[in-house]
């Protein structure tokens, strides 16, 4: 009876699946817009004019670290509280939550890595119509305008950037219910306490009473709000099928924020769409909500799995970003005074002497919680990587394994297909790292288990790839499977772990499993217990070289509103709509702790996450979810891992091939090139989908996959060293052009190409049928060299390039010293100890430089300082190897093979010197036709001092 209901609930949940994806299109139906989002829909319904908010410069407190000020809304009379810090590093944090809530408004805990260290502030002037106080650098102040309330940050006679200005600062103050029993009662009780104490009050002292009267501050505080309408959605909404009871009542935040000068915003992920961001203004605006969409439609501001409320604003003389910390639902609308405008119109505009300044104005609106935003200064992008990395932390370093080629689908088989699948990459002379389990490795949708006949016995499954110095993930789900024989649901329900309902029960939802239970991850003993649960004596049959992955934790709930948890139910004292954002965020911080502990601290972990907030960096890589075979997708690929870059996560990748559906031969080729020069790169697909390993389209295009993760392989070191500068400073590695140009206009909407690091340049071919590609080479007095044919282009200027089926647009920088490994062996841990060729590349002041990093590969020794650095210089004809980490130490048996140097003339002799002094010749070989000048064996360690010079 027990199988025959296991299978029963698998073809229902198989037939809700497939009602979810349709035809394997979005059901836009499944989810909200904005004027089904009732806050959404009334806050948006506020129209710009004159805000109700003044502040009450009374009640202004300043000290060394903060300034405090109550403001008031004239209609209603409620007041709030404004704190405004001045934060290290320029970044102000301006606070908003009510003076006296009704009860604790909602604060997002455990996103940033410390409580942001402050500088002083001080006054510089003060009238009855505001105060000015200065943010130290540059002239930098801050403007309070008192009446309507106002901030407005300026730098000498520049404003950069207004706050309220727009006056559509809302804040919906927790009230009860006015038509419930306990507030009767209250409204009741409270009436007679206040009669009996203006009695009392007036016998003792018959000024009293007046005084009472005459006071400002008493009025505020015991005037009657004004009956305020009651709109439908304010205490209770529903949706489709479900119902969202709100016992907290309106409680949505609401601010806009202007700026100046500014035509181009890019960040709040994830959407499918262009890497800058449109306006709104016509259609909804752009919803951070993590929701499980089946094959998400593109090019619109639909919500998706991850949600980072961070956005940039940039323009030629300066960047500037907003970050706002607060993890519930929340919409983005953005509009500006050149939207529209045809290049003809602004021509038009310049041409009659218009004065109209261009301007982006922003709005954010979010359901609960409050007002706690961070506005960085910049003024350069790479300030404002490091402002945002020092709030909540940078992207953590993963094994090298990790950004080998990941092969997964759903599902292997089991362990003779795992065996089979490993085989047929030695034989075909692919290599690749990591082989994947989707949930059909275990039993019965029971996570930390395996399927007992089809995965019997996994650790001899994963020794076999110990043995070829390989890896496996397998699938760890938030969703568990409500089954009284099931030791981890069993361990959850008696600790309490569990999510509760709104009656205080037990929260299920149907997932992959049937009924589920939610473990809360807000809770930290249930990270806790969670992370113990990946120890080896737990975590039955896993081994060093299994890794997790964690989908379905938006969290995805088959039955639930919008495919997702109801927002009612309980997380200990907070409704899950304060946290919802948040959740995906303590999964993959419970699993990468629950990596780290089983080795006792020593091995970093490598986590993949769907859901992600900000902060979802530290713990490792993210992917954009369930696409589909089209080359829109393909496209869409680039912009999306992007925007993750420009708010801290880099550690970004799209299934190669696309999810779901079956890519043509074409569009799988064009995907492996570009998923090849993406930060993770693995091919996933659906379990409807024909195979399609990498030899499976014939030997033509068996070569042309091969050649391209050889080429992954290659640039392992280079893609190494990226990850490391991006956990020290906070910079992305894929990264749009303007981030390295940004005074170049030019750049300011490209999403088609994209860098990597400051060095690679990479314009992939994502048009079906390409004959050639028109790729923009940055930067005036740059030079590119095409890293294939070492052809040299000059920078600033639109390149037309003819393509192939072989090709892969990709250019190294004149300036700059790549690394390369070029001994392509099974796995990136077989070619540990091969030795490097380093490839120059001369700028017209024929210079370069570039660095090495290296260290084990797999621990946290470099943060003991076990690990190598070194910088590579060419000047007057001298490359030079200099250490650049002289406190650290580490060995290495890599040596150099070979050196090129692209844009080289041809010397008459080449003499290396290693660090003892000794002198030797080099042999070379030079290329007239191309200037391309080749160093053969020089042979020296790669982790000494040398110096190579050309007579």
């Amino acid at each position: 009876m027990a199988a025959f209901t296991e299978r029963m609930a698998s073809v229902l949940l198989l037939w809700l699946a497939v009602c979810l994806s349709g035809t394997w299109a979005v059901d836009k139906g499944n989810f909200k817009t904005c004027d089904q989002s009732a806050f959404c829909k009334r806050q948006r319904a506020l129209k710009p004019g004159e805000s109700p908010y003044r502040a009450l410069l009374e009640t202004m407190e300043l000290t060394n670290t903060r300034l405090t000020l109550q403001l008031i809304n004239d209609n209603n009379k409620v007041r709030l509280l404004l704190e405004l810090y001045r934060l290290q590093g320029n970044i102000t944090r301006v606070k908003i939550n009510e003076l006296k809530p009704l009860k604790p408004r909602y604060e997002v805990p455990d996103v940033l890595i410390r409580e942001p260290p402050t500088e002083p502030l001080s006054l510089l002037s003060q009238d009855e119509n505001g105060v000015v106080l200065s943010l130290g650098a540059e002239y930098q102040r801050v403007i309070v305008s008192a009446r309507p309330f106002r901030l407005d940050i300026m730098e000498g006679r520049d404003v950069l950037m207004s706050l309220n200005s727009r006056g559509l600062l809302a804040f919906e103050h927790l009230r009860m219910r006015k038509d419930t029993f306990s507030y009767k009662v209250t409204s009741t009780v409270a009436s007679v306490w206040d009669n009996i104490k203006r009695v009392f009050s007036s016998q003792a002292d018959p000024e009293g009473e007046k005084k009472e009267e005459a006071d400002p501050a008493n009025q505020a505080e015991t005037a009657k709000e004004e009956e305020e309408k009651v709109e439908d959605g304010m205490w209770e909404e529903s949706f489709k099928s479900h119902a969202d009871s709100k016992p907290s009542g309106p409680s949505a935040v609401s601010l806009d924020f202007s700026l100046p000068g500014v035509e181009h915003v890019y960040g709040i992920p994830e959407h499918a769409d262009t890497l800058r961001l449109k306006t709104t203004d016509n259609g909804d605006p752009y919803r951070l909500y993590n929701l499980d969409v089946f094959q998400y439609e593109l090019y619109n501001p639909m919500a998706l799995y991850g949600a980072v409320p961070v956005m940039l604003a940039h323009n030629a003389q300066r960047t500037t970003g907003i970050f706002w910390l607060n993890a519930a639902e929340t919409w983005v609308d953005i509009s500006s005074n050149t939207a529209g405008k045809t290049v003809f119109g602004k021509m038009l505009d310049y041409v009659q002497g218009s004065s109209e300044t261009p301007q982006t104005d922003v709005r954010w609106i979010s359901e609960s919680g409050i007002i706690d935003v961070f506005i960085m200064l910049g003024p350069t992008p790479k300030d404002i990587f490091s402002q945002y990395a020092s709030l909540t932390g940078t992207q953590s370093f993963p094994p090298l394994s990790a950004l080998g080629y990941h092969q997964c689908r759903w599902n292997y088989n089991d362990q003779k297909d795992v065996q089979e699948v490993d085989a047929g990459f030695d034989e075909h002379d692919i290599p690749y790292d990591f082989i994947w389990l989707d949930i059909e490795h275990t039993d019965g949708k029971r996570y930390f288990t395996w399927d007992p006949h089809k995965f019997a016995s996994p650790k001899e499954m994963l020794q076999g790839l110990v043995d070829k110095k390989r890896k496996m993930v397998a699938i760890v789900d938030p969703h568990i499977k409500v089954d009284s024989n099931y030791k981890i649901h069993n361990e959850i329900r008696s600790r309490g772990f569990y999510i509760k309902n709104k009656d205080g029960g037990d929260y299920e939802g149907w997932c992959w499993p049937g009924s589920a239970g939610y473990p809360d991850f807000t809770r930290a003993d249930m990270r806790a217990w969670w992370a113990s649960m990946f120890a080896y004596d737990q975590y039955e049959g896993s081994m060093e070289n299994l890794y997790t992955w964690n989908d379905m934790n938006e969290p995805s709930v088959f039955n639930g509103p919008e495919v997702t948890m109801h927002k009612d139910a309980m997380h200990g004292a907070w409704e899950h709509r304060d946290v919802h954002n948040l959740y995906g965020f303590y999964v993959q911080m419970a699993t990468a702790e629950g990596l780290i502990q089983r080795s006792g601290g020593v091995e970093r972990p490598f986590v993949l996450t769907r859901a992600f907030f900000a902060g979802s960096q530290r713990y490792g890589a993210v992917w954009t979810g369930d696409n589909a075979a089209e080359w829109d997708h393909l496209k869409i690929s680039i912009p999306m891992c992007l925007s993750l870059g420009l708010v801290g996560i880099s550690f970004c990748g799209a299934d190669v091939g696309g999810f779901f559906k079956s890519p043509s031969s074409e569009l799988l080729v064009r995907w492996y090139q570009t998923g090849a020069y993406q930060p993770f790169f693995r091919a996933h697909a659906h379990l409807d989908t024909p195979r399609r390993e990498p030899w499976l389209f014939g030997p033509e295009n068996t070569a042309l996959i091969r050649e391209v993760v050889r080429q992954r392989y290659t640039l392992l070191p280079y893609w190494y060293q990226q990850f490391y500068q991006a956990h020290q400073t906070g910079q992305p590695i894929m990264r749009p052009l303007w981030v390295e140009y940004p005074q170049d206009p030019a750049t300011f909407a490209i999403d088609d190409e994209f860098l990597i690091g400051r060095d690679l340049l990479v314009h992939p071919v994502t048009e079906e049928g390409a004959r050639g590609v028109t790729a923009y080479l940055p930067g005036k007095d740059e030079l590119w060299f095409d890293v294939h044919t070492f052809q040299k282009h000059n920078g600033a200027q639109n390149l037309y390039i003819p393509v192939t089926m072989s090709s892969i647009p990709v250019f190294q920088r004149g300036g700059s010293i790549i690394p390369r490994k070029l001994r392509v062996r099974r796995s990136s841990t077989c070619m540990e100890h091969d030795p490097y060729t380093l490839y120059v590349a001369l700028n017209p002041q024929r210079t370069a430089e570039g660095e090495l990093y290296i260290d084990d590969g797999h621990t946290f020794n470099y943060e003991k300082k076990e690990f190598i650095l070194r910088k590579l210089s060419f000047a007057k004809n001298i490359l030079s190897s200099v250490n650049i980490a002289p406190d650290a130490q580490f060995s290495t048996r890599s040596w150099i093979e070979r050196i090129i140097i692209l844009g080289a003339s041809k010397p008459s002799k080449v003499t290396l010197k290693t660090a003892g002094g000794q002198e030797s010749q080099v042999e070379f070989e030079f290329d007239a036709s191309m200037s391309v000048l080749t160093l053969r064996k020089p042979g020296m360690n790669a982790g000494v001092d040398w110096s190579v010079t050309l007579q």
